[in-house]
C-alpha cells in the first residue's frame, strides 16, 4: 500500500472479528516497532505481548475501553524506561506498529491506561518502567477497502481540523 493512502485511510478499528493473525503478521508488526526510531538511539522499550487470558483481562481492566482489549487478536502493552522524550519514542513505535498491521488489512487501536498501578502489577513492571499504552489489532469486523478512495478523498473526509487552523509560517 502507498504510506501516504495509509496514513489518509487509516482509523481507528475497535470491533475485530474473530480472525486470527498469523504469526508472520505478528513478527511484522512488532518489527515495525522495534525498527522505529527513538532518541539518542535507547529503544526504552519493551513490547509485551498478552497471550494469557487471565492476564488479558486484568489488562483489559485496566484500560479506559476494555472491550478493546477483550475483542482484540493481538494486544501488545507498551513499557518505557529511562527519562527524556520517551513518550515521543513510544508514539513512534507505536504508529509504525500501526500503520504496519494496516499495510496487512489489520486494524488497531491504541487504548489509554486508567488505572497505571495496577496495569505495571499485571505486567510486572520494574520500578523505573510504565506502561503506557496498549495497542490491540484484528481484522475489522466490517471489513475495510482502503483503496476504495484517493488519499486525497480521505483527507476530505477525515474529521480533522482544516490545514489553516493547524499550520502557522512564522
Amino acid at each position: 500500500m502507498d504510506v501516504r493512502l495509509a496514513i489518509t485511510s487509516r482509523r481507528e478499528v475497535r470491533d475485530y472479528s474473530d480472525r486470527a493473525i498469523a504469526d508472520d503478521a505478528q513478527l511484522r508488526i512488532l518489527e515495525a516497532g522495534r525498527i522505529s526510531g527513538s532518541s539518542k538511539n535507547r529503544q526504552p522499550w519493551r513490547f509485551l505481548v498478552i497471550d494469557d487470558s487471565q492476564l488479558r483481562e486484568r489488562i483489559a481492566e485496566s484500560v479506559y475501553a476494555p472491550e478493546n482489549v477483550r475483542g482484540a487478536a493481538l494486544v501488545i502493552a507498551i513499557a518505557l524506561r529511562g527519562k527524556g522524550p520517551t513518550s515521543f519514542d513510544a508514539g513512534r513505535a507505536a504508529q509504525n506498529m500501526m500503520l504496519t498491521a494496516w499495510n496487512d488489512g489489520i486494524g488497531a487501536c491504541p487504548n489509554g491506561i486508567a488505572d497505571a498501578e495496577a496495569m505495571a502489577g499485571a505486567l510486572g513492571l520494574a520500578e523505573d518502567e510504565q506502561a503506557v499504552t496498549v495497542l490491540t489489532f484484528g481484522y475489522p469486523a466490517r471489513p475495510r477497502d482502503p483503496e476504495r478512495r484517493s488519499p486525497e478523498e480521505w483527507l476530505a473526509r477525515a474529521d480533522r481540523k482544516p490545514l489553516e487552523e493547524v499550520v502557522e509560517r512564522l
